[in-house]
């Protein structure tokens, strides 16, 4: 059941009328999660208005007239599209600033999830829409605290499977067996398993010119062979199996040999610093009580790679929101693919994750990083120098 009371204060506070959610087929599963409708799949559409002042409406197929009976409000059906129009005028009513899961021109597509021709249908009835990207990460993106203990729980299993996994690609090149990338990630989906954490997709496990691919997927045909000399990166991210878990999800990398090359500890500093400079210009506002956006914490590290002449390499956005998906619904920290406006708010997590990807290899250092009241932290292990795994 959402926090109806909670959604009106926003509204008042953001001077917006209401908030309208409306789906189809389950195209819009932030509209499911906020309402807290778990086992609904409607296959007609159906809209709930949140008004910020009154009591919800909702507007509901005749076949399918319970979808919405779980939630508050007055019940208006349809059935021909005539009625549709019709009740749908009813329901925006004096409404005249409506947010729904749409963004101007898809300027943040992750919560741009109503089609256009929904748009104009609200638009018609007299109504501007503007974005619910603000309310969606309040209400969708802020932890509880029960969320928070469930990320330190899947951080310290993946903490220890990541340095385990490292040791055992260490193990099986010492010992001259033969294994490929694929090998490991199994072995580490496995180590999954006996520790009693889930993931939404197995994790990366990458060497040489794969490592230079962000989101390279080891196959069992065609993955590399792991030898000594390699530089082994790995993506790994996990969350307990209880309800409403939320993820950790880290990068670390590691070389199958003593002495790294030259040019990958470089690149290792670089990116390492990059990382430093993005979570210390969050530690310090956040610490200052200054607001920040996710573009800004983008720009810092961003900034580190540019000076160090290997801007063209790094092609991918800082970080991303966690959640109860590994890829979150709140501020992205990102400058580069999308310009996030939104301000990082307390109770959220984002990673930090530069990386710079050349043909021969890659590196990327992700760490995560939670804004409490007044404070922002690092929840994991923090990669210092490039692992050398071999003597």
């Amino acid at each position: 059941m959402p926090n109806i009371e909670a959604i009106q204060s926003a509204l008042r506070q953001q001077k917006l009328d209401a908030w309208l959610f409306y789906d189809i087929l389950h195209r819009d599963p932030i509209a499911y999660r906020v309402l807290g409708l778990d086992h609904v799949l409607a296959k007609r559409r159906w809209f709930y208005l949140i008004p910020a002042k009154g009591s919800p409406r909702k507007l509901v197929h005749r076949i399918e007239a319970g979808t919405l009976d779980s939630l508050p409000g007055d019940k208006m059906l349809y059935a021909a599209g005539e009625e549709l129009e019709k009740n749908l005028k009813k329901l925006i009513g004096r409404t005249k600033k409506v947010a729904m899961q749409y963004s101007p021109k898809n300027s943040i597509p992750y919560v741009s999830l109503v089609d256009a021709g929904t748009v104009e249908l609200i638009r018609a009835q007299g109504c501007k829409v503007v974005t619910s990207a603000d309310l969606i990460q309040q209400f969708e993106a802020v932890w509880t605290p029960a969320q928070l203990d469930s990320h330190r729980a899947a951080g310290r299993a993946i903490d220890a499977i990541t340095q385990a996994a490292f040791s055992e690609a260490a193990r099986r090149v010492s010992a001259g067996e033969s294994f490929t990338e694929f090998d490991l990630q199994q072995w580490i989906v496995a180590q999954f398993r006996a520790q009693g954490v889930v993931s939404d997709s197995p994790p990366i496990v990458a060497v040489g010119p794969h490592s230079g691919n962000p989101h390279y997927e080891p196959l069992e045909q065609g993955s590399s062979q792991v030898r000594r000399g390699d530089l082994l990166l790995l993506d790994i991210w996990a969350k307990t199996p209880a309800p409403d878990s939320v993820y950790y999800d880290i990068t670390w990398t590691g070389f199958l040999g003593a002495k790294p090359p030259e040019k990958c500890a470089k690149v290792f500093s670089i990116v390492r610093d990059a990382r430093d400079a993005a979570v210390q210009f969050v530690l310090q506002n956040v610490a200052a009580g200054r607001a920040i956006e996710g573009w800004q914490v983008d720009r810092a590290a961003r900034e580190v790679i540019r000076k160090a002449g290997f801007a063209k390499y790094f092609v991918h956005r800082t970080g991303h929101n966690i959640g109860q998906e590994v890829h979150g619904t709140g501020a992205n920290m990102d400058s580069l693919e999308t310009r996030d406006t939104r301000r990082i708010i307390p109770h959220t997590c984002f990673s930090v994750e530069p990386g710079i990807y050349l043909p021969e290899f890659g590196v990327r250092s992700e760490v995560n990083v939670y804004i409490s009241d007044g404070k922002a932290e690092v929840t994991g292990a923090v990669q210092a120098e490039l692992l050398k795994l071999l003597a």
